[in-house]
Order: structure tokens, then C-alpha cells, then sequence
């Protein structure tokens, strides 16, 4: 298979595995007066992982109080499911991050639990199917007003964590047993993995109040800069793009504008408009250099805001297990070896598990159950088997 099939077949498996969704996003809302994690609106919807699959479970969307990256209230949206299964004792709560959907709200995860296109909802059942409840944010900017702040982990961590408030607040999900005691656990791939982390980084500072068991989390865009090195000019050269335009979203300051071509702003506005598999096709093996007139990347405005959404500076305070394919051809596994010996040598309890010949997508389908049945072991209370020695 030559290069250009290859990233045709990775973008179609990348639309499968992470999410593409074609529904419109539930109406906008705007914030309302309360604390990160207060309900600002509630409706029934369903979740289906496969176009009119039923599913034994109760499902809201939600739009809830959060933080942006630089401290200011906003308003994320998202999905709270519940199985139906005549439970009322405190059950289990996971707070999940998906992997990268793309820019546009119709990608939101939320818009295609309804219609069964949102392909991520495989994974999603088999944690319902536990008997456990699934908060699931659609960050901020994918679906309610804005843009998505795409790369921008601060922002994806309070995110992730505020979902598990509101999930924990929310009455009807309350009446099948899901309260404020409820533990939690935190679980994210590829994006996700990133929001996740940031989740179990910011945990003791800005949700402690939230029971949390542990993270499971993988794939890790850890290292914004290296990730940008590593996919310039090779299959995940959109992904690079989106990123760029998510953090010029959070942080305006760093005008984007002034640094691409014609070229490279066409492509951003297009990439704004549409969902993953559409932006990497489009972006394939593009260069920086190709659509910029001056790479910001070089810039120290830029690198600081990429270094600030670097993971590994804060020590977890729950058990983290953490996966990463060897093979995987977005996030360099090194990226993720890093990462583990960021928190080892803070002292964080990470369990660490490779993935031979794991690519990106692999990695996550692969990597799912392993993951989850590390969660159910920490809601069970049984010891953790760390090995950062």
C-alpha cells in the first residue's frame, strides 16, 4: 500500500475510531449565573452506539458551567447516560474526554449519540454496560457558542472535570443512583488523553471535592511542540492546523491571521466547518511552510502557550494508568514515555502499559478494555500495581 492509501485508510479508521459525527448541535445556550459544574440547561436525548441501536440506558444533554483557559466563566455542553437497570445505590461515575472530532459543532459527540454516529459510542457502552454512568463533555466551543479551544489542556481538564459535577447534580440521573458520593473515574484517548490527564492533574486544586479513584488515560499529546515536529509534513499535518486555530481560539492574542498564506487560510476556515476525517484528508502531509508566511511555532508567544498545555508538571493525586502504542504515527510514543517518567519522578502512582506495534487507532481500540477493567479494580478497592522502578 502506498503512502497516500495508507493515510486514506488512517483517516477513514480515525473517522470510525475517534467520532466523526454529520448531526446538528443542539441549540447554543448562554451562561448562567452559578459555579463551574451548575446545570445551566437539561434534556432528555438517547444514546445509540450504531444508527438505531437500542441501548438499555436514559440519556441527557447537558450545557454546564466551566473555566476557560484563562479563568473565565463559560458554558461547555455534553451528555450524561445512565444505564437502566433498577439500581439506586451510589454507583459508579466515569468522566470521559474523546479523541479528536474536529472543529465544527455538528462534530460535537453530543449531536451524534441520537443518531448512532458518533463511533466512539462503541467504547462508551462497554462502560455503561458495567452498570456505570458516562459523563461525557463536548469541550468548550463544540457545540455551544465560540470556537473549540482544540489542544488546550487546561481548558479540556476543567472541562472534563465540571462534566462530572454536573453529571452528579443533574436529579434524573440522581434517581438511578448516581450522587455526589459516587466514585469517579477519569478515562480520555488522543485528545482525550490529553483532557484526561489535565483532569487528573488538576483534580486536587480545582475539583477536590470529587471522589476520584483513578485515571485511565492514553495515546497522550503530552508535548504540544513535539507533536507539531513529529506530524509536519506527514499524515497528521491537519491535525497541526486544527491545533493552531484551537489555541488561537483561547488565546486571540496570538493572531493566527498574521501568519498563514491565502493557502493556509483556507484551509483553517475549511477545517473550522468540518469534522476530523474531512480536515486530515485535507491536510495530509502538508508542511507549516506550506500555508504559513512565518511558522508561529518559532515564535515565544506561541511556544509558551504550547508549553503551558504541556502535562507532566503536576503530580496526579489518584492512580493513574497510562497506554501508549509503540507504533503509533501521530502522538511519538517517546512523547508518552516522557510522560510517564514526568509523574514517576514526581512521585504519582502510574501504571504504564505499551502496546506492541500499536498505531494511533489501534492503540485506542486495543487499549479501551484494559483500561476499563484498571477502573473497575480501583472502584473495587483493590491495591494498584504501579511500576514507575
Amino acid at each position: 500500500m502506498n503512502r497516500r492509501s495508507t493515510a486514506l485508510a488512517f483517516a477513514a479508521a480515525l473517522s470510525l475510531s475517534l467520532g466523526l459525527t454529520g448531526a446538528s448541535a443542539a441549540p447554543a445556550q448562554q451562561a448562567a449565573n452559578g459555579a463551574p459544574g451548575d446545570i445551566v440547561t437539561s434534556s432528555a436525548t438517547s444514546f445509540h452506539p450504531l444508527p438505531g441501536q437500542p441501548t438499555a440506558t436514559r440519556a441527557w444533554h447537558i450545557t454546564y458551567r466551566s473555566t476557560s483557559a484563562k479563568g473565565a466563566p463559560n458554558t461547555v455542553s455534553g451528555t450524561v447516560i445512565v444505564p437502566k437497570d433498577g439500581r439506586t445505590g451510589p454507583r459508579p461515575l466515569i468522566t470521559y474526554a474523546v479523541g479528536t472530532v474536529g472543529l465544527a459543532d455538528s462534530c460535537a459527540p453530543s449531536a451524534g449519540f441520537p443518531k448512532g454516529t458518533t463511533v466512539e459510542a462503541n467504547l462508551i457502552q462497554q462502560l455503561t454496560a458495567r452498570g456505570w454512568a458516562v459523563a461525557i463533555t463536548d469541550y468548550e466551543g463544540l457545540g455551544t457558542p465560540g470556537e473549540h479551544t482544540y489542544t488546550v489542556g487546561r481548558a479540556e481538564g476543567q472541562a472534563v472535570l465540571d462534566a462530572a459535577r454536573a453529571a452528579q447534580r443533574l436529579p434524573e440521573a440522581g434517581a438511578a443512583g448516581l450522587t455526589k458520593d459516587s466514585p469517579v473515574g477519569i478515562m480520555g484517548y488522543s485528545q482525550g488523553g490529553q483532557a484526561t490527564g489535565w483532569a487528573a492533574e488538576l483534580h486536587a486544586s480545582y475539583a477536590p471535592e470529587l471522589n476520584v479513584k483513578g485515571t485511565a488515560t492514553g495515546g497522550v499529546p503530552a508535548d504540544l511542540l513535539k507533536v507539531a515536529e513529529a506530524n509536519d509534513g506527514n499524515i497528521g499535518a491537519g491535525l497541526v492546523l486544527m491545533a493552531a486555530s484551537g489555541q488561537n481560539a483561547a488565546f486571540p492574542e496570538l493572531n493566527l491571521e498574521k501568519y498563514l498564506n491565502d493557502k493556509g487560510r483556507h484551509y483553517v476556515d475549511f477545517m473550522r466547518k468540518n469534522c476530523v476525517a474531512i480536515d486530515t484528508v485535507a491536510g495530509l502531509f502538508k508542511r507549516i511552510s506550506d500555508v504559513t508566511v512565518e511558522n508561529p511555532l518559532h515564535e515565544p508567544d506561541w511556544q509558551r502557550r504550547l508549553l503551558a498545555s504541556r502535562l507532566g508538571t503536576e503530580r496526579p493525586d489518584a492512580p493513574v494508568y497510562l497506554y501508549h502504542g509503540t507504533a503509533d504515527e501521530l502522538i511519538p510514543y517517546e512523547v508518552g514515555e516522557r510522560l510517564r517518567a514526568d509523574w514517576c519522578g514526581e512521585g504519582a502512582d502510574v501504571q504504564w502499559a505499551s502496546i506492541p506495534l500499536g498505531e494511533h487507532v489501534v492503540g485506542a481500540m486495543v487499549g479501551s478494555t484494559p483500561a476499563a477493567n484498571w477502573l473497575a479494580d480501583r472502584f473495587a478497592g483493590k491495591p494498584t500495581h504501579g511500576n514507575c522502578a
